[in-house]
């Protein structure tokens, strides 16, 4: 069965906020938005402030949902969400998240090891997008 699991981005003065995966989460040492599985009972929306909330201590709004994909393995379905940073300034936990960072979306293929799909979604769905 595929698990759902949420994408947030973040973007702020032109830039989108990425984390390298800690060593506690699998795919260590990838860069990625922040990212989680959507728990029972919760909204994909709730899912996504709770990742933020834990794995970089920021309280952010999801705005609204503007793209899907699976994971690279096939084990989850991704659901990309738009989020605003409300409070606080990113603070990785260490295990779930090593290193932060705001990059401009052309600079992400200079983040190694990435997934495709990430690119992919900077490439052709975050142009449309106004934040």
């Amino acid at each position: 069965m595929v698990q759902e699991a949420v994408v947030a981005v973040i973007a702020r003065d032109g830039r989108v906020l990425y984390v390298e995966r800690g060593p506690a989460v699998p795919w260590s040492g990838y860069w990625t938005p922040p990212s989680g599985s959507v728990e029972p009972g919760e909204t994909q929306a709730e899912a996504v402030a709770r990742e933020v909330r834990e794995e970089l201590g920021v309280e952010v709004a999801p705005l609204r949902k503007v793209w899907e994909c699976p994971s690279h393995d096939g084990r989850y379905r991704l659901q990309w969400w738009l989020a605003e940073l409300t409070e606080g300034e990113p603070r990785p936990d260490g295990a779930e998240v090593a290193k932060v960072a705001w990059v401009r979306p052309g600079e992400l293929p200079g983040l190694t090891p990435n997934f495709e799909d990430d690119l992919r979604f900077f490439r052709e769905v975050w142009p449309a997008q106004s934040m």
